[in-house]
């Protein structure tokens, strides 16, 4: 009986000691520190897998952070993505279902001449001023709020800046989607000065830079930080130095014959083997790196949260054609997991996690009121209507059992095809809006998805089909329409363009960027300052 008592006891006095040590973190209104990667794939990190990037500054933020290994991304491309973690909304709520860009729907799309059975919906180009954003609800609470790097939902035209949604300040966000300029100063951006002494930086680092010089100069206020790389979006660049590192890596490796293969409509690389884009995954990685040292040096690392994500999966497809996202199918823009799983780490400094791992399915539209929960401040359920806090599931605890959804009605650069999805437990099923049929996946089983299931499990097909239709519909979404003068012989004549003259231009270009030879430019995209 003694020892029962005891057992209880120890257990009791733990429980208290915990629940005191988060008391008197939250209590002190701990900053926040939220890295946000551009098209950066679940794979494309050491941590994560990857044998040919090299990321030790990441790395080391999830081996004492929490690992979320099915951390989603709300949509599979951008904007959309970006919205939902500014909002807690899906986008099938916010309307945000595409990324920012003229020529994306209707018959603008059209004249693309992609020639796709169905015309893409209508969609909100900017983010609703209307929004209770993350960085609103921080700031409502005596936070001072930064943001730095790419933005892409809306303009200075649609008064849609970060500063028009609760930041304070803001480097270099503006309505582009890629870095305008390129990687090396001087940058061709109104929202990023460019400085004489600064010529041939690479922008990641100007990044880091103007995000540790707001974290000094507000070393004694509670801050909310939210560094949005323009990397790893194309084009993608780097220095020659990195770039002899990694071919020399991948000839160590053993370089393949043969790099690509076909997807359903576009060439995908079949390897992590591109040295352009394992220097520009680097430049972020010593980007982070200094931000990090800044937080120490100012002792400001014990109280500050720390998020590292991205806004969608890498790109195996379209774009650069960067990466390969190893065990997982597709990439940015497709409907499979390599389109929407993502790194997903939660760093908080007065938990022992040391890179502990949760296989929970989770949004970003969760970290809304995740970090909110964390910081000890209100939740805002009528603003974040898509998002749960997982401060439960950080503490050891659970949350309710739930179904994630997507839908994008649109057609990927990538080659995605407009479709919903929903993913409850093991099950994953993706409905096309082409031909009004699903496919279903075991993930517990079949993570490459390979083996559609919706055949020999029809019942469970049936259910998540009606689950998720009914889910749409009460989101009051749009939909891709059929295009009554939709000519089937030319789009077959483009994808066999994609067969016989995109796919062997790809293994072209590859070879030569792996040649020891091989040079962009004279100086490097502007990273070599000639005198």
């Amino acid at each position: 009986m003694k020892n029962i008592i005891l057992v209880i006891s120890l257990s009791f006095l733990f429980s208290s000691c915990n629940q005191a040590e988060e008391k008197q973190a939250v209590s002190k209104k701990p900053n926040v520190l939220f890295i946000l990667v551009d098209d950066l794939g679940y794979a494309d990190l050491g941590i994560m897998g990857s044998e040919y990037y090299e990321t030790p500054s990441i790395d080391n933020i999830a081996k004492t952070a929490t690992v979320f290994t099915n951390g989603y991304a709300a949509c599979t491309v951008c904007s959309p993505s970006r919205a939902s973690l500014m909002t807690g909304q899906n986008p099938a709520r916010h309307g945000i279902t595409q990324f920012e860009g003229p020529r994306n729907s209707g018959q603008s799309w059209k004249e693309r001449k992609r020639y796709t059975k169905l015309l893409p919906p209508e969609y909100r180009h900017h983010l609703d001023t209307n929004s209770v954003t993350l960085p609103e609800a921080f700031k409502e609470q005596g936070y001072k709020t930064f943001f730095a790097g790419k933005w892409h939902l809306g303009g200075k035209e649609q008064k849609s800046l970060p500063t028009d949604h609760g930041f304070d300040v803001n480097v270099g966000g503006n309505d582009s989607g890629g870095p305008r300029g390129g990687y090396f100063s001087p940058y061709k951006n109104d929202n990023l000065p460019n400085l004489p002494e600064e010529k041939g930086l690479n922008l990641s680092m100007k990044l880091a830079n103007e995000t540790s010089k707001f974290i000094e100069e507000n070393k004694d206020n509670q801050f909310f930080a939210y560094l949005s790389f323009y990397a790893v979006h194309g084009g993608i660049q780097t220095t020659k130095e990195k770039w002899t590192k990694y071919r020399n890596k991948a000839e160590k490796m053993g370089i393949h014959e043969n790099g690509f293969e076909m997807e359903r409509v576009l060439p995908a690389r079949k390897y992590q083997d591109n040295p352009v884009y394992a220097g520009l995954i680097e430049h972020v990685d010593d980007a982070i790196s200094t931000v990090l040292k800044k937080l120490k040096d100012l002792g400001l690392d014990e109280n500050t949260i720390v998020v590292f994500t991205s806004d969608n999966g890498g790109v195996t497809s379209g774009d650069n054609y960067s990466t390969n996202q190893l065990s997982l199918r597709g990439g940015k823009g497709y409907q499979w997991e390599g389109g929407t799983r993502v790194p997903f780490f939660i760093h908080i400094p007065w938990l022992k996690q040391n890179g502990a791992k949760i296989d929970v399915p989770v949004s970003g539209t969760d970290l809304y009121p995740t970090l909110l929960d964390l910081a000890g401040l209100p939740l805002k359920p009528e603003a974040h209507n898509d998002g749960v806090s997982l401060k439960p599931l950080l503490l050891g605890e659970k949350i309710a059992d739930r179904p994630l959804y997507w839908h994008y009605p649109h057609y990927g650069n990538q080659g995605g095809e407009p479709s919903s999805i929903i993913r409850k437990g093991k099950w994953k099923l993706i409905y096309y809006w082409e031909d009004l049929r699903a496919e279903l996946y075991n993930l517990d089983e079949d993570l490459g998805e390979r083996n559609d299931l919706a055949k020999v499990h029809p019942e469970k097909a049936k259910e998540l089909e009606v689950q998720l239709l009914t889910w749409l519909k009460s989101m009051n979404t749009h939909y891709a329409q059929v295009d009554p003068e939709w000519d089937e012989e030319a789009r077959e004549k483009w994808l066999e363009n994609q067969r016989t003259n995109n796919l062997p231009g790809r293994e072209k270009q590859r070879k030569k960027m792996l040649d020891p030879n091989w040079q962009p430019n004279e100086d490097w995209w502007g990273s070599e300052i000639k005198n």
